[in-house]
């Protein structure tokens, strides 16, 4: 019987490694399909992901592993399933309608638990994709009792991520420690440029020459979470901000779609405030 599993190890940079790691690899007979590491020199921290296929145990496999990589090391060895994302939006369609679309096309390796969102206006386009829809509304409410609501849906669903397809609202610190390195957002500004509302009106009044989006782990600090992926699109001085606003919308849903598909297969390792992307 032949097995399939992502390894991912970071660890503190040590000599002889990857000589190490893929000797177990070699004495247990498995197949190395994929392989990629990198060291942060700054850190001297080692990270590698290997693909891997043979006949092995899971934990046995990672045991294994553990006894040489040094003391701190994260090791996970992870055999290929469809992960758990819940989708959060507020009105605008063409983030999730774009996973919507990918995900039916088996682009995406995963199962979508539901769609919230503080707007009803979405609620047809997700059910043509026979998936739950929960409407929460944000109307007359302060964001802790919103929230609350919120978390009350997601505490009985089972998932992995969340993914904010254009949820137009600002996540509390106490929402946001739910779930570290869970949530992934989608802003509309090549970050660390125009953090904040109205990045299109401040990327006009600057007279930019490109705009962009960028995909990015959500913490505590507004927008300035590790960033998973990025993309840019150029501009010129005939546009006003509408017009910038339309045009980034492409550009919005291929990043949040690139990021999304980089993170369901396990390519993403956070080190800090920044990402390794395999």
């Amino acid at each position: 019987m032949s097995n399939r599993a992502r390894v991912l190890i970071d660890c503190e940079d040590a000599k002889g490694l990857v000589y190490h790691i893929s000797k177990v690899f070699y004495d247990r007979d498995l197949n190395i399909d994929n392989n990629r590491e990198f060291v942060d020199q700054e850190k001297s921290r080692f990270f590698m992901r290997t693909v891997v296929t043979g006949d092995f145990d899971a934990q046995s496999l990672r045991s294994e592993l553990v006894s040489v990589v040094p003391e701190d090391a994260n090791v996970q060895v992870i055999e290929p399933q469809p992960k758990k994302i819940v989708l959060m939006a507020t009105k605008e369609s063409h983030c999730l309608g774009d996973i919507l679309i990918r995900w039916v096309a088996g682009e995406f390796e995963a199962d979508i638990e539901a769609v919230i969102s503080n707007r009803d206006n979405l609620r047809d386009l997700t059910h043509r994709f026979d998936i739950p829809f929960v409407y929460i509304s944000s109307d007359d409410k302060e964001r802790e009792a919103h929230e609350k609501e919120v978390l009350e849906v997601l505490n009985g669903l089972e998932f992995d991520y969340i993914v904010l397809a254009k949820y137009m609202r600002i996540l509390s610190a106490d929402f946001v420690h739910h779930y570290p390195e869970q949530i992934i957002n989608i802003h509309h500004s090549f970050l660390p440029a125009f953090i904040g509302a109205n990045p299109y009106k401040q990327a006009h009044s600057r007279g930019v020459k490109i705009i962009g989006a960028t995909a990015h782990f959500v913490t505590t600090d507004l927008d300035e979470g590790p960033i998973i992926s990025q993309d840019v699109i150029p501009v010129n001085h005939r546009l006003e901000w509408k017009d910038m606003q339309r045009a980034g919308r492409d550009v919005e849903k291929i990043v949040l779609s690139r990021a999304l598909s980089l993170v369901l297969n396990d390519r993403i390792f956070v080190n800090g405030n920044k990402t390794i992307v395999f």
